[in-house]
């Protein structure tokens, strides 16, 4: 699908460099896409696509660690009021006083976070997969997510991770991504970007930022909320999403799709049908 991104545009934020896409009309509401793991923000290019015919502007940054610019060392670098302060500077980049925010995967805990933290420069909520970070907490003490989370465990390991990244082993590790439903090109793709020198272990710092990140921001949730949950989703469990509403005050919708993990790549056009009256509603 044929998308009028922009050409890539910079902004700067704590010394780092970050990469956006850029579409969409200029006077448009403004929607921010934020990527999860292992993507860029190319993953968003038909839901953007379908976000400008309706006369919605985004911006889709490449995150800390999957912009070249912006690959700080240590984890701590990764923790996520420094995720939050980067979209925070991007809208003040864009000129932006509020945007919606739409999430997948990690994308869709630093917009949990946002929203929590910031909610004054929030006008809507959606999250793809990604339940509210305490629920998701209470679920890994309540139900099987423990299990089904393993690989940020995993990933706490210093230099274990790397042995097995896209560097390392290239083709292993796009299999590994089509064997979990994404497309062949897609997952050659992200793990092409992943391959460059540091770009893997700042994108594993994610994870490993997350034993300093607990307590961080306050809880609940005001704004207009849209969580969409997979039901197919080897990663996300039932439970995490059950439990999510118990932390929104705000207006809440909940919706399934019977898809798998990975909805900005493989169902963009079923997540538009649920995100388009959202946004307009908020």
């Amino acid at each position: 699908m044929f998308v009028d991104w922009r050409p890539v545009r910079r902004y700067e934020h704590a010394g780092l460099t970050f990469e956006v896409l850029d579409g969409g009309p200029q006077d448009g509401e403004v929607v921010v896409l934020l990527h999860g793991f292992p993507q860029t923000s190319a993953s968003w290019a038909d839901v953007a696509a379908g976000l400008h015919r309706a006369g919605y502007r985004t911006l889709a940054p490449d995150q800390r660690g999957y912009s070249p610019g912006a690959r700080p060392a240590g984890r701590r670098a990764y923790r996520q009021p420094e995720l939050v302060g980067d979209v925070v500077a991007l809208l003040d980049a864009a000129g932006v006083e509020r945007a919606h925010l739409v999430g997948h995967d990690w994308g869709g805990a630093v917009a949990w976070n946002m929203a929590m933290s910031q909610p004054h420069r929030v006008r809507t909520l959606t999250s793809l997969c990604t339940p509210h970070p305490a629920a998701f907490a209470r679920a890994l003490v309540t139900s099987s997510q423990l299990l089904h989370s393993w690989y940020m465990f995993a990933f706490q390991l210093p230099w274990l991770p790397e042995l097995g990244g896209p560097a390392r082993n290239p083709d292993r590790f796009a299999q590994q991504l089509v064997k979990s439903g994404l497309p062949a090109d897609k997952a050659r793709a992200y793990t092409d970007r992943l391959a460059d020198p540091g770009a893997f272990t700042a994108a594993v710092n994610w994870y490993r930022g997350m034993p300093f990140s607990q307590g961080a921001v306050r809880t609940r949730v005001t704004v207009p909320t849209l969580y969409i949950w997979s039901s197919g989703d080897r990663f996300l469990t039932s439970k995490a999403a059950e439990l999510t509403a118990g932390y929104v005050d705000g207006p809440y919708r909940f919706e399934t799709i019977d898809g798998d993990h990975w909805l900005p790549d493989n169902e963009p056009e079923r997540v538009l049908d649920l995100v388009l009256p959202h946004l307009r509603g908020g």
